[in-house]
C-alpha cells in the first residue's frame, strides 16, 4: 500500500483537480489510498465564517453560500472536455449528482452554526472547518470515478479516533489503526486529511499540518510502503527561496534530521508526521505534482543528509522574552516549571530558549494571539520585558563564513550555537 497526500493547492482548481487524475495516471493506482486537503483557501474561509458568527454578524450566511458557489464554479469547470478529459469522462460527472452532494455538506456547515450553543471557540472551529475537506474529496472521488479511476470515498471521522482537545486533537492509536485496517480493504481509497472524532462523534481537528499527520496516521495503521506528498515545489529546499538565494534541493534527509529542521520551523514536515513512519521504517517523498516522474525528496533513516549542506530557516514575527526573579535570586527548576507551566496554558510555540543563573530568554511564536495574557501571568511572580516582531534565523550544518554573514546588518539581540545550529534574535 502506498498513501498520496494532495494538499490544498494541489486542489485549489479545476485544473488541480484535473491534474491529480494525471499524476494518478502516470504513477499508478495499484495498492494506493489517497488523502486530501480542502481546495485552496477554504479553510481560511471557514475560519472568517466562525469569526463573523462570534461577532453576531450575520453575514456569515453570505459567505458560506460564496463558498458553496466557489465549489460549484469548480464543479463547472470540471464539467468540461479538455486535452486531459474526455467527453466521457464529463458526461459521467454531470450526471453524478455533485452538486446534490455539495449542497448537503453547505446545508449541514449552516445547520452546525444554527444550531451551535457551545461557547467554546476550539469545539467550534473543528465542526466548522471540517466541511472544507468532505467538499474536495467528495469533488475529486466523484470526479475520478466517471473518469474510470474507481475509488472509494471514506469518511476520516469514522476511522481517525481522538480525545477531546479539539484543534489539536490526541490519536487513539489502538482503535484507529483497528478502524483503518477493517474498513480500507479496498485497494483505491480516498480520505480527508485534517479530521477526526472523538468518543462522542464530534469531529476534532489534529492540529498544525494536519493532513500530513493524517497520511502517516494510515500509512501505519495500513503498513503502507510509502508516503508521498505532492506539493508545488520540486521536493525539500535547504531554504526558503522567497528568502535566501541559490537554495538547494535536498535529496535525502534522515528522519531525525527532519525532525530538528521542523522543530527548528522550516516548512518541512511536522515532527508528529515524521514519528509514526519513522518507527515503522516508512519512507516520505515530497514531490513535485507538476512534475510527477522528477525524483523529489525523501526522508528516510539515511545516515547523513544528501548533500551534506547548511539549511537556513527563518520565523518572522517572533517574540523575546527576558525574565528574571524580582529579588535577583536564581531561576531554578521551580521557576522553570512556572514559565514553562504559563507557556503551556497559552500555548506558546518555543523556538529558541537560553537560561543564566538569574535571567532566563526565550522567543516564542504567539500562534494563537495570548501574549498579553502570557506577560500578565509571568509578571504575577518574575520580571519581565519583551520585544515584538523579532526574528528567529536559525542554520543547521553551519559552516565558518555563516555566522559573520548572518549576522551582517542585523541588530542581534541574542545568539546561541551548538555543535551543529546556530541561532540569531534580530530586531527590526
Amino acid at each position: 500500500m502506498r498513501i498520496y497526500k494532495f494538499g490544498g493547492a494541489s486542489v485549489k482548481d479545476a485544473a488541480g483537480v484535473r491534474n491529480v487524475k494525471r499524476v494518478l495516471h502516470t504513477m499508478g493506482t495499484d495498492d494506493l489510498g489517497i488523502v486530501i486537503s480542502a481546495m485552496g483557501k477554504t479553510t481560511n474561509a471557514l475560519e472568517e465564517i466562525i469569526a463573523r458568527y462570534q461577532n453576531n454578524d450575520p453575514s456569515y450566511l453570505k459567505l458560506i453560500d460564496l463558498l458553496h458557489d466557489q465549489h460549484v464554479q469548480i464543479i463547472e469547470d470540471l464539467q468540461e472536455v479538455t486535452d486531459e478529459v474526455d467527453e466521457g469522462c464529463v458526461l459521467r460527472f454531470r450526471e453524478s449528482g455533485i452538486n446534490k452532494t455539495l449542497k448537503a455538506i453547505i446545508e449541514s456547515l449552516k445547520g452546525e452554526m444554527l444550531r451551535n450553543q457551545s461557547k467554546n471557540y476550539s469545539f467550534l472551529y473543528d465542526q466548522v472547518v471540517s466541511h472544507g475537506e468532505l467538499m474536495s474529496t467528495r469533488i475529486v472521488a466523484t470526479f475520478l470515478n466517471a473518469c474510470d479511476i474507481p475509488i472509494d470515498w471514506k469518511d476520516a471521522r469514522q476511522l481517525i479516533k481522538t480525545d477531546h482537545k479539539y484543534r489539536d486533537a490526541t490519536v487513539d492509536w489502538d482503535q484507529t489503526t483497528a478502524a483503518i485496517k477493517d474498513a480500507c480493504k479496498e485497494k483505491l481509497f480516498v480520505t480527508q486529511g485534517f479530521i477526526g472524532s472523538d468518543d462522542n462523534g464530534f469531529t476534532t481537528t489534529l492540529g498544525r499540518e494536519g493532513s500530513d499527520y493524517t497520511a502517516a496516521i494510515f500509512a501505519y495503521s495500513l503498513q503502507a510502503s510509502e508516503v508521498t506528498i505532492w506539493k508545488d515545489v520540486p521536493g525539500v529546499l535547504n531554504a526558503d527561496p522567497r528568502v535566501f538565494d541559490d537554495t538547494v534541493l535536498l535529496e535525502k534527509i534522515p528522519y531525525n534530521e527532519a525532525i530538528e529542521l521542523a522543530f527548528y520551523g522550516a516548512s518541512v514536515i511536522h515532527p508528529k508526521t515524521l514519528q509514526p513512519l519513522q518507527r515503522k521504517g516508512i519512507p516520505l517523498n515530497v514531490k513535485s505534482f507538476l512534475n510527477p516522474l522528477e525524483p523529489g525528496s525523501t526522508i528516510t533513516s539515511s545516515k547523513s543528509l544528501v548533500p551534506k549542506t547548511p539549511c537556513f530557516i527563518v520565523r518572522k514575527n517572533m517574540v523575546y522574552l527576558t525574565i528574571s526573579s524580582r529579588d535577583f535570586s536564581f531561576i531554578g527548576e521551580r521557576s522553570i516549571s512556572d514559565i514553562f507551566h504559563e507557556l503551556s496554558e497559552n500555548k506558546m510555540q518555543v523556538g529558541l530558549l537560553q537560561n543564566s543563573a538569574i535571567s532566563f530568554s526565550l522567543c516564542i511564536e504567539d500562534k494563537y494571539a495570548r501574549i498579553e495574557k502570557l506577560l500578565a501571568g509571568l509578571k504575577e511572580k518574575f520580571k519581565v520585558s519583551h520585544v515584538k516582531g523579532v526574528s528567529l534565523y536559525t542554520v543547521r550544518h553551519y559552516e565558518g563564513d555563516t555566522i559573520p554573514s548572518m549576522e551582517a546588518g542585523k541588530n542581534v539581540l541574542l545568539k546561541q550555537r551548538t555543535q551543529e545550529t546556530l541561532q540569531l534574535v534580530t530586531a527590526v
